[in-house]
Order: structure tokens, then C-alpha cells, then sequence
């Protein structure tokens, strides 16, 4: 047992320095970089402390089960909207939906690309529409007659003139009409197209360590075509945030008017308690216990008085006491929705 003990002193921890009692810990440059991140004497400084927390590529990815159903509506709905447009065989499928930062995104958008801010009205925020530049030349290939199958040339250096533009953007406003059209069922939204731009310094919308939900399409026109992706940052859905968190089965989105037939008609066979109060008096608990077989208690009114009528505590308006057919009645002097003040 010595021999064992002996071979663990080699690992023993060395004791903690001990601080003077009353003794104040202070902090010094060095101890306030270091808890931060920054170390300015290296030439490639180590991210640590907060500042490797909040430039972490590790991205805690929400999914939105919602949001990926209205991308599998719109890539059928702009399949055929395209087919109309530039009357050629168009095959639209979704890649993948994400979550990264949006700085990050922008840096990895391959150059030239056009780039299409847009608005959401309802939600007043922004997002992003990012088009490569091989369905660029595609989509203007298709809208200017071009030949079928074969790859467009791409000249590196050139910009994109007017007429690409045009043609682009009225593309993306027709992807974002029917991604508003897919949204219609969660919450209707108008999309607008504000402007299109060539580099992603002119198309920030939010931070770069802002985190935003991206949605990838691939268009492909026999033989030509290329990617396009959809940008919302979680800024702007925040407000159907909840919404896109809900799980429905099957394609079946909204309102189930069969069940809400079925919860109507067994709501009004349901039978309700109504409680006609004919009066209230306070009274001491002590006269209460005094209280004796066919004793009066006096309730301050009238034959004609109107009457309040309650339901499991709550009152629901007011009505008058009668008689029908040997019965005690009531009728309703008030309508129920409206006839109580709260």
C-alpha cells in the first residue's frame, strides 16, 4: 500500500495560495482581458471569456416545425407560378432549412449575387432574398428566349446590368408572393420587395451576431438552373414565433371545422345551472344562527324589481320573475352577452 501511495504523490495538486485575511481581490489589465477575451500580445489571439461566447459557431438550432411546412407549400406553388412565367419545365425542391448568424451567412454568399431586401408589412421588420449567380443568368435566359440546356457564360467582373435586374427581381417578387400566399394559413403577410443590391455591406437588415432562420431552394430548368435562399432573422418573426412552434399533423393547417361543428353541437346540449338571486342582505353571524323556522327575512324588493341572474358565480345579466304553466319562470330583460356591466 506504500508503493501506491508513493506513486500518487507525483500527481498531487499544489495548494491553493493562501490570501491575507481582509486582503481585497483586484483585478489589473492583464485580469480584465484575459476575462473578456482579448489579448492584445499574441498575433492570433485565442477567443475565451464572453467574447468566445458570444462569437460561437455553435448555434443552438430551433427548429419550426410550421416554417418548414410553408416552404414544402411554396415549392409547389412557385414551381408552377415559374412554369407560367417563363413557360418552361421547372423543378423546384427544398435543400435545407438552418439557423445560423446572419453575419456569417452574408460572408459566405458567393459573389456576384443579387441580394433582395424585403419587407414585412405586418411584422414592420426586414429579410433577405439571396440569388447566385447561375440562376441569375438562367432566369434571364428563360425570360429572353434563350436556348434550352445549355449553361449560361458567366464574365467575371462584369455587373449586372438594368435589364438582369428587372428580370431578377421580378422572380423574387413572385417567390415572395407565394411565400406569403404559403403563410396565409399561419397568419396573413404582405412581402415587398425594396431593393435589390449587388454586396452584402448594402443589404444588412440586422447584426452580424444576430441569429437568423435561412431556407435554401434549388430551381432547375432543363439543364440550367441554381440556388436562392430566403433569410428571416428571428427578430423579425418573433411575433408568430409561437405559431411556428405548433405541430400539425399531415397538411391540414388553421381551423378543423370538424371539430369545431362537433364542439358546437355538444356546447348546446350541454345543460347549464342558472341561478335567479332574488336578493342579498348582510347579516351577522350571529343572527344568522339565530334564525328560526318561519322567519321573515325582509330582501328590499319589488314584484316588478329585475332580478339578477348568475352562472357558477358570474353574473350574466338581469331578468323578471313570473309564472308559465303553473311553473316559476324568469324572462330575460337583458341579452346575455351584453346585459351585466363588468
Amino acid at each position: 500500500m506504500s508503493d501506491d501511495f508513493e506513486d500518487f504523490e507525483d500527481f498531487a495538486l499544489p495548494d491553493p495560495p493562501v490570501m491575507p485575511v481582509g486582503a481585497e481581490v483586484t483585478f489589473d489589465q492583464a485580469g480584465i482581458d484575459a476575462l473578456f477575451g482579448f489579448d492584445g500580445g499574441s498575433p492570433a489571439p485565442q477567443k475565451s471569456g464572453l467574447k468566445a461566447v458570444i462569437e460561437s459557431n455553435v448555434i443552438s438550432h430551433e427548429r419550426l416545425p410550421m416554417l418548414e411546412v410553408v416552404c414544402e407549400r411554396m415549392v409547389r406553388t412557385f414551381a408552377t407560378s415559374m412554369r407560367n412565367l417563363t413557360s418552361d419545365a421547372i423543378d423546384v425542391s427544398l435543400e435545407e432549412i438552418t439557423s445560423t448568424r446572419f453575419g456569417e451567412f452574408m460572408n459566405r454568399v458567393a459573389l456576384p449575387a443579387m441580394l433582395g431586401v424585403f419587407k414585412v408589412v405586418e411584422w414592420e421588420n426586414y429579410g433577405v432574398v439571396t440569388v447566385d449567380s447561375s440562376l441569375i443568368y438562367a432566369v434571364v435566359d428563360a425570360l429572353l428566349g434563350g436556348r434550352k440546356g445549355n449553361s449560361s457564360l458567366r464574365i467575371d467582373g462584369r455587373a449586372f446590368t438594368t435589364i438582369e435586374t428587372m428580370l431578377v427581381s421580378k422572380m423574387i417578387q413572385l417567390a415572395l408572393d407565394e411565400f406569403s400566399a404559403s403563410f396565409e394559413a399561419i397568419e396573413p403577410v404582405t412581402m415587398e420587395l425594396e431593393r435589390v443590391e449587388a454586396s452584402p455591406r448594402f443589404a444588412a437588415i440586422a447584426g452580424p451576431s444576430n441569429i437568423a432562420a435561412v431556407a435554401t431552394f434549388r430551381v432547375d430548368m432543363e439543364g440550367r438552373g441554381g440556388k436562392f435562399s430566403i433569410l428571416l432573422p428571428y427578430a423579425t418573426i418573433e411575433p408568430v414565433r409561437e405559431k411556428l412552434l405548433q405541430r400539425f399533423m399531415g397538411e391540414k393547417l388553421g381551423r378543423d371545422r370538424i371539430w369545431e361543428t362537433h364542439m358546437a353541437t355538444e356546447l348546446r346540449h350541454t345543460e347549464v345551472m342558472v341561478d335567479v338571486v332574488l336578493g342579498e342582505k348582510h347579516m351577522r353571524v350571529h343572527d344568522v344562527m339565530a334564525l328560526a323556522v318561519g322567519q321573515t327575512i325582509p330582501l328590499n324588493r319589488g314584484p316588478d324589481d329585475p332580478l339578477e341572474v348568475h352562472c357558477g358565480g358570474v353574473a350574466l345579466g338581469h331578468a323578471h320573475i313570473g309564472q308559465r304553466c303553473s311553473n316559476i319562470a324568469i324572462r330575460m330583460a337583458t341579452d346575455i352577452s351584453k346585459g351585466f356591466p363588468k
